[in-house]
């Protein structure tokens, strides 16, 4: 039988680690160790409670790609701490994370947890691309609801969203998203880009919120189709809806790929099992004294070897 896999989105759940845990944790040296110790927390719970038989940390090799600034400069642009030419721009990021950014990645290579991130995408299109490829069921998990777009309950593909560190989690599937937003896995890519969402600096078409995107798209069945029926005289359009439709095309033009992550990115070979022993007990020792990791790392061990 093909084993479960879990993917992390790793910049989504250390962020939460980061701001739920107090920065009075702190390596011996005095140096907050907050994300670090609280992404352990987290991954030793989710281990603990789904038992995923893979499992994959996804990174951002870049957070903001160029491809995606080409088509909608205005994506993400609100985030931008410092820009880079020729190299992906700077996020803003609070002071005492960026420096754990690195013992992070340290300690998921010592552990022989599988991490991946490749240069020109964010953790989503890594995501989108594990998920295409998985020959059996797919738990992803993450705070960030564009990946909403991934569930699929014909390929048991769900999305564990963290409502309260990692132990409590909506388990997000088809029935989920119909009851919430009246669409299902592939539509809910067309509702984000319909209604905007500022967080990532994508304007939407004005004057079309959640509610009336899943009106359009109920009745039309997707942007495709609403697409059309702006140049169909005889669909069921609002005269304003299809003005404020009329208007948006160019940004309807370029806004799904945008939006809908991608599911062809070049992924490196790895080694997705969930790993029973360290990779590198030397390394992991080393970095667990320098870094005070104590307790949280040791019942991350525990529950690996169980």
């Amino acid at each position: 039988m093909t084993g479960r896999l879990m993917l992390l989105d790793t910049a989504s759940l250390y962020f939460r680690a980061y701001f739920g845990v107090p920065d009075s944790v702190r390596a011996p040296d005095g140096t907050p160790v907050n994300a670090v110790r609280g992404l352990l927390d987290f991954i030793d719970r989710l281990v603990k409670d789904h038992r995923p038989d893979k499992l994959v940390a996804c990174m951002d090799a870049d957070w903001r790609p160029q491809w995606r600034v080409d088509l909608i400069p205005s994506y993400k642009a609100h985030r931008v701490a410092e820009e880079h030419e020729g190299a992906p721009d700077a996020e803003e990021v609070p002071d005492t994370l960026s420096p754990q950014v690195p013992v992070i990645e340290e300690v998921l290579d010592a552990l022989g947890i599988a991490r991946v991130g490749v240069a020109g995408y964010e953790a989503d299109d890594v995501i989108g691309t594990f998920t295409a490829r998985a020959d059996g069921p797919v738990d992803i998990v993450t705070g960030d609801r564009d990946l909403y777009q991934l569930v699929d309950d014909a390929r048991d593909i769900r999305v564990l969203y963290p409502l309260k560190g990692v132990g409590t989690l909506q388990l997000t599937d088809e029935a989920w998203l119909r009851e919430k937003y009246g669409v299902d896995g592939r539509g809910y890519a067309d509702l984000a880009l319909l209604r905007g969402d500022p967080s990532d600096g994508l304007p939407g078409v004005p004057g079309v919120g959640e509610k009336t995107a899943a009106k359009l798209l109920a009745e039309f069945g997707d942007l495709a189709g609403i697409v059309t029926a702006v140049d169909d005289p005889k669909a069921k359009l609002t005269p304003t809806q299809r003005k404020r439709l009329t208007e948006a095309g160019p940004y309807l033009a370029v806004a799904p790929k945008v939006v809908r992550v991608a599911d062809d990115v070049p992924l490196p070979e790895v080694d997705t099992a969930l790993p029973h022993t360290p990779r590198d007990p030397a390394a992991l020792d080393a970095l667990a004294a320098r870094w005070g990791l104590g307790r949280s790392l040791q019942r991350l061990l525990t529950t690996l070897e169980a």
